[in-house]
């Protein structure tokens, strides 16, 4: 069945996709050569209220909903993963501080996120512990009215340029033994590591991050001691359907490229689209597009009616983010030799695929979730 949009939905996906056409698409491909942060298209996406879609308008935003968020998330994709990805982990750190900060911490850090004034860093991946949590290292020792930190993170998105970090780190031992903390930027200690030269996404910021004695007030404590990693995984159902809705959208650009190119290039007398064997790996993206389109509406639609989405987030992300990978395979091979060469989008659709079957909960990952769900009814 189609999607049923309301108007509200259909004028945030119509603006998001002119702005991503007009103000991302002519520039995407330079700044992923340059491996150049895209801060002005950053600065210009706060501005249109788009990194508020999950925030309250009480604390700066429009609460449009997951399905607005996830149809703006899916043109901006299209046009440049890496300035998706920006926008969805800003969105990783907004949302835990909705369900689980104080009203003073939602009242003083949910408007410049909200805004775009900030982007956020979501801060849980760590040299040792990835998958896992429970091997985290990071500590924070209470000392007095101070939680100080020490450790470090790994592959943190925004790390760089983010105005506030959620910070996931030990206070007790055992996987019940994590907190989450709000850390600021410019707080002493907190010290950014070198930029990570990555295969795809080159113009999204992917940093180390260190923690040297870092001292944070009491009060920057995220929830209670202990809801770190029940904060870390409420967060993550979420940001799946923000990665679910990168690769959907990403999808339709992996599509839309190869039919252009098999409609343009001739082989044998007529244009390529005319073989079948071309034909077979169109209709195999258009229904890996419509079949991941669907999974990711299911998985919004229920977030936004707050009914238990997190076996649909998982499903959603598992198969949108293997579909794009094949998907991208499949158009690469349309191309054949010219989808090898640098100066064609679908090269860096290639590259900017693979890591989406990584990050966010890998997919194995996703599949002990989805048998969890499955298995606890």
């Amino acid at each position: 069945m189609k999607h049923t949009l309301t108007d509200e939905q259909l004028m945030i996906r119509d603006m998001a996709h002119e702005f991503a056409k007009s103000e991302i698409e002519p520039y995407a491909q330079e700044y992923n050569m340059k491996g150049e942060y895209p801060a002005e298209i950053i600065q210009r996406l706060g501005s249109l209220g788009l990194f508020g879609m999950m925030v309250p308008a009480q604390y700066g935003g429009s609460e449009a909903g997951a399905v607005s968020y996830s149809l703006a998330l899916q043109e901006l994709a299209y046009a440049c993963a890496s300035v998706a990805v920006t926008l969805s982990v800003t969105n990783l750190v907004t949302e835990p501080i909705l369900n689980f900060g104080t009203e003073e911490q939602k009242r003083e850090l949910l408007f410049p996120l909200a805004s775009g004034e900030h982007v956020g860093a979501f801060a849980l991946t760590e040299p040792g512990a990835g998958s896992d949590p429970g091997e985290m290292k990071t500590t924070a020792t209470k000392k007095g009215n101070t939680y100080v930190l020490n450790g470090s993170k790994q592959f943190i998105t925004n790390g760089t340029y983010a105005g506030l970090f959620i910070v996931m780190a030990r206070t007790a031992p055992g996987k019940n033994g994590l907190s989450a903390f709000l850390v600021t930027a410019g707080t002493p200690g907190l010290v950014i590591g070198k930029k990570e030269d990555k295969m795809g996404l080159r113009a999204s910021d992917t940093v180390e991050v260190f923690f040297e004695d870092c001292a944070v007030p009491k009060d920057r404590m995220l929830g209670k001691p202990g809801m770190g990693l029940k904060i870390a995984l409420n967060a993550l159902d979420s940001g799946r359907i923000g990665i679910a809705s990168q690769a959907t959208g990403m999808t339709r650009a992996c599509l839309h490229e190869a039919v252009e190119y098999a409609a343009e290039r001739k082989q044998f007398g007529k244009p390529i689209a005319k073989h079948q064997s071309i034909q077979n790996m169109i209709a195999d993206m258009a229904v890996e597009l419509e079949a991941s389109s669907l999974l990711v509406w299911e998985a919004a639609s229920l977030k936004d009616l707050k009914i238990h989405f997190t076996r649909e987030a998982s499903i959603a992300k598992l198969y949108a983010t293997e579909a794009l990978n094949r998907s991208a395979y499949r158009a690469l091979q349309v191309f054949g030799g010219y989808g090898y060469i640098r100066e064609y989008k679908i090269e860096r659709l290639y590259r900017d695929a693979r890591v989406t079957t990584i990050y966010e909960g890998t997919s194995e990952v996703q599949r002990m979730v989805i048998a969890r769900e499955i298995s606890n009814g």
